[in-house]
């Protein structure tokens, strides 16, 4: 009886979804754009200095430490 009732009851949403009238389609306006055929722009000097960024690999760096955070799913089932 139980999978009669929810037969039905599948099958009455379905029409129901099935019955709805669909909306016009709603025609959207176009932009005009224009093309540039002039361009400008300030000339950058190149600078020769030179940056160093440095990642350490430690066991007790920061970013570890931050990266691995612990929750209830991390922890063992049987403890």
């Amino acid at each position: 009886m139980k999978t009669i009732a929810t037969l039905i009851f599948v099958l009455f949403i379905g029409v129901n979804a099935q019955a709805q009238n669909a909306t016009d389609d709603v025609k959207v306006d176009g932009v005009e754009m224009t093309i540039v055929t002039e361009s400008s722009f300030k000339a950058i000097p190149f600078q020769s200095a030179t940056e160093i960024a440095r990642l350490y690999k430690r066991s007790n760096t920061r970013v570890k430490k931050e990266l691995t955070f612990y929750t209830k799913a991390n922890r063992a089932k049987m403890s």
